[in-house]
């Protein structure tokens, strides 16, 4: 697959977390596409709207209001428009337990919320790498799981 850049969503309602992603992501050697929302239930508005372009990578917070990520991850996982999407869940430390969940109800990648911008832009990074191979060298993502 020939991609020339990725697209991908952001859902979170901390306006600073936004604003700190796009930053992230524009500053990134892959060139990225970036929407956001604020609440689960406007990002699966989007997501199940006939005519949105399915991003290639989602982040969706935890604890987003609105429709929860748990809920959104099992529309997500249902619906085969969005077979070729990978799922990533941001979070504070949570227990082990509702990591397992998340991976369960078919997140590919957990990534604990880091405290600094600097750890962020280092997770990010990696997070984004690792899509992009995906996408541009046509390995399978179903295969893909990932904690960081």
């Amino acid at each position: 697959m020939n991609k020339e850049f990725l697209n991908v969503i952001v859902a979170d309602n901390d306006e600073n977390i936004l604003i700190f992603f796009k930053k992230i992501l524009k500053e990134l050697k892959i060139s990225i596409k970036v929407q956001s929302f604020s609440n689960g239930n406007s990002l699966m508005e989007y997501l199940n709207n006939d005519d949105a372009v399915v991003p290639e990578l989602v982040f969706i917070n935890y604890k987003i209001p609105g429709k929860e990520s748990m809920e959104c991850l099992e529309d997500i996982s249902s619906n085969s428009k969005f077979n070729n999407m990978v799922t990533a869940i941001f979070s504070d430390p949570i227990p082990e337990n509702e990591v397992e969940e998340i991976f369960v109800k078919g997140a590919h990648i957990f990534m604990k919320k880091p405290d600094c911008f600097d750890k962020l832009r280092k997770v990010l990074t990696e997070v984004i790498t690792i899509n992009w191979q995906y996408h541009t060298s046509g390995l399978n993502k179903d295969n893909l799981i990932l904690k960081v």
